[in-house]
């Protein structure tokens, strides 16, 4: 039933020819929650549906229309209709508690001192971060040199039996890989799903991280009816809980 309800809900939000302006804006956020996405320099682009959008922003603004109102129907919270998308040099980065980042270990993420410096400041300070759709160990590698740079000495860990961060909303018993539109078909995922994170040192968990998981592609795709409707309910289930636990951590 609740496959049913949130894939009910995404296709009466899908819209046909959506925006694909990138919000990047001095303004304060716009509602008790606004998410934000982390906008970096890359090299080409990619996406479906004819798009090629920057790797940060693959599955924009498709996912955002279909997950944020999910999020506001679930939780009672105020939330912005889009995301706004910041830089890790800009100031407002601190303005936003949950910060969404795609596409980190193609090498096209590659953060200056400066740039490391302050994420490991936002992270720090009370920032939460969620690491979406990469995959194998190459990229996995390339994501994990980055990190021990904004955390050196804080080991990436598999997410524990008794995380708070899978059950605060809803239970998240079975681990299931969510895949990418493209895992459907032509490209088979590259390993079995590893739900991670690092932790601060009084156990807030401060990134959490799906590896060989494209939770932003099954919020793209909720109103496609070639994707299944089990996988977009599961990654909303997380989304949610991963936006409630940085709410109230």
């Amino acid at each position: 039933m609740l496959a049913l309800t949130l894939a009910c809900l995404a296709a009466g939000n899908a819209v046909s020819q959506p925006s694909r302006r990138f919000i990047e804006s001095e303004a304060p956020p716009e509602a008790e929650f606004h998410m934000a996405r982390l906008a970096y320099n890359t090299r080409g682009c990619a996406g479906s549906r004819g798009w090629c959008n920057s790797w940060w922003a693959i599955d924009y603004p498709l996912a955002e229309l279909h997950f944020l109102p999910a999020v506001q129907r679930f939780t009672r919270m105020d939330v912005a209709e889009d995301s706004r998308h910041v830089r890790l040099l800009d100031d407002q980065i601190f303005d936003y508690p949950w910060l969404f980042v795609q596409q980190v270990g193609q090498g096209n993420w590659n953060p200056t001192p400066s740039e490391v410096e302050r994420l490991r400041e936002y992270l720090l300070r009370g920032g939460f971060m969620v690491v979406d759709d990469f995959h194998g160990s190459y990229e996995w590698a390339v994501f994990q040199s980055v990190m021990q740079s904004v955390l050196p000495g804080r080991p990436i860990v598999d997410l524990p039996e008794g995380e708070r961060l899978l059950d605060i909303i809803f239970p998240l018993d079975r681990r299931t890989q969510i895949p990418g539109e493209r895992h459907l078909g032509w490209q088979r995922m590259q390993g079995p799903p590893h739900w991670r994170g690092i932790y601060d040192d009084d156990g807030r968990l401060v990134v959490a991280i799906n590896h060989n998981i494209d939770m932003g592609d099954a919020w793209e795709h909720a109103d496609d009816p070639g994707y299944p409707a089990e996988m977009t309910a599961t990654a909303y289930r997380f989304g949610v809980n991963y936006v409630i636990y940085a709410m109230t951590h």
